[in-house]
This record gives C-alpha cells, sequence and structure tokens, in this order.
C-alpha cells in the first residue's frame, strides 16, 4: 500500500511550488502530478483524440516533496498504517484519523 494515491489532497512542502495544495491526478512511479501545480507547456502534435497546439499540463513532483493533508487539522501529516477489521489502512500521523481511500474521478 502506498501513502499517496490518485484523488488524495496534498500539500506540496518544497520547491518552487511550496504551500500550493490540490489533488493528486496521477502517480507514475515515486513522481506525483497535482492538479494546477508544476504547470508546463508541450507542444503537441494533433492526433485523432486530441487537437495539436501548446498545451497546458501538470508535470510530476517528485513524492517525497509532497505530504496528505490531515482530515481533521488541514496541515499536512505524515501517515502510518494500521490493520482495521483485516484491511490495511492509512492514518494521519498528526491526529489518528482514518485517510479516506480517494475515489478516483
Amino acid at each position: 500500500m502506498e501513502r499517496l494515491r490518485v484523488g488524495d489532497d496534498v500539500i506540496v512542502v518544497r520547491g518552487n511550488h511550496k504551500g500550493k495544495r490540490g489533488k493528486i491526478s496521477r502517480v507514475v512511479g515515486d513522481r506525483v502530478a497535482i492538479e494546477g501545480v508544476n504547470q508546463v507547456k508541450r507542444h503537441m502534435k494533433a492526433t485523432p483524440q486530441r487537437p495539436g497546439g501548446i498545451l497546458e499540463m501538470e508535470a510530476p513532483i517528485h513524492a517525497s516533496n509532497v505530504m496528505p493533508i490531515d482530515p481533521e487539522t488541514g496541515k499536512p501529516t505524515r501517515v502510518r498504517f494500521e490493520v482495521k477489521d483485516g484491511k490495511k489502512v492509512r492514518i494521519a500521523a498528526k491526529s489518528g484519523k482514518e485517510i479516506p481511500a480517494a475515489s478516483a474521478s
């Protein structure tokens, strides 16, 4: 089980985008892309699925530079794991509340 999942609310704790909050849109290995954070421009060729041109998209940030947001306090927190009812769940280290499994939309 990973400490960060698609759909989690996170805050950037290091780098040029420190302090920005957002939802994780995709996880690529040890990096995460966050909606509205680390926007870059890509020159894309047109395909049948999308138009071409200069498109803005989120570039991934290393997972060590983001922290999940505690559901109770709204502050960044570390994650620990516990087994509840036979399932491994993520727990916010500061408040002890379970971090809900975000539904990927």
